[in-house]
């Protein structure tokens, strides 16, 4: 093919040819359009009925649940000044399962990842056991810890009877118990990051640093750990993210209580009890905005802007 077809002719007093700016395929462009269409009807729809939803305002002398279409900002200044406790306690049993969930999946990632590299069959039936939790459901997996934690539950009986905790303490519906019920649904979503990362850590790096005396500590601090950043930091996002709207484990139904209550159990209440149907879209865009907010400083300050 000549040469001419990839280049056109340089401007005149220059040598630099300037390469022809290719045209895309109307072809990949019709492809996109179920998709775009897609994100149209479920995504994009949704959220600005959402964001009309927020700012109504109740029908004078209507019922329960009615409202009119109006630009009421003060809905927003309400749900922060009358749900503040609710906003904070949201991100702070989040952080804490974050941090629990790091502590306890990267070990069970490394030891998958690169000590059981030697041994496929044990690395696989490693893998399965970790993912094996997902074909549970989640309420049954929360009851389940549930019926362990209540007063007639083994461990409460154990701690009782070691008399480690006195005659008449409890775990359920205790921040305890909420942020052990959230680190334990989202390890899976913070060890597998870390794993697939670790798994393709290429073990002469640290046989290197092995080789020039460091100690192992030193080698995983200095080696291991720096090459699995961007496994952590999926990690941490794909475990924070859910953690902070989860309405499941911080339900007095399940884990928590009236006082353990989080953001996604006060906008359910909004939404379904009270039908106070502008606070809780409030409150629900307020979620996703912190959010976002706080996972793109995060991914900024961690240097791995290509997560975003």
């Amino acid at each position: 093919m000549a040469f001419g077809a990839f280049q056109s002719a340089a401007p005149a007093g220059t040598g630099a040819p300037v390469t022809q700016v290719q045209k895309k395929s109307p072809v990949a462009l019709w492809l996109l359009l179920p998709g775009i269409l897609y994100l149209i009807l479920f995504f994009v729809t949704p959220l600005f009925s959402l964001v009309l939803t927020s700012f109504q305002s109740p029908v004078p002398g209507g019922f329960l649940g009615e409202f009119q279409t109006a630009f009421r900002w003060e809905n927003y200044v309400d749900v922060v000044s009358t749900y503040f406790s609710h906003i904070g306690r949201s991100f702070v049993y989040a952080t804490l399962a974050t941090i629990f969930a790091l502590l306890l999946g990267y070990p069970i990632a490394y030891v998958i990842g690169v000590k059981l590299r030697a041994y496929p069959l044990l690395q696989a039936l490693a893998l399965v056991l970790l993912i094996a939790p997902f074909f549970i459901s989640f309420l049954l997996r929360t009851l389940a810890w549930k019926q362990i934690f209540s007063d007639e539950g083994f461990v409460v009986g154990a701690l009782k009877t070691l008399q480690l905790i006195p005659s008449d303490a409890y775990l359920t519906g205790t921040p305890f118990s909420v942020v052990f019920g959230l680190t334990y649904m989202f390890l899976p979503f913070m060890a597998l990051p870390i794993y697939t990362t670790l798994e393709r850590l290429d073990l002469r790096y640290v046989e290197a640093g092995g080789d020039l005396y460091a100690n192992p500590f030193t080698v995983f601090r200095t080696v291991t750990f720096p090459l699995s950043i961007p496994g952590v930091i999926s990690g941490t996002l794909l475990t924070f993210i859910p953690a902070t709207g989860d309405y499941i484990n911080a339900s007095r139904d399940f884990l928590g209580s009236t006082d353990t209550a989080m953001m996604g159990n006060v906008i359910e209440a909004n939404f379904l009890v009270l039908q106070n149907f502008p606070a809780a879209a409030a409150l629900s865009l307020i979620l996703m905005m912190s959010i976002l907010i706080l996972v793109s400083a995060y991914v900024r300050r961690s240097g791995t802007d290509d997560l975003l």
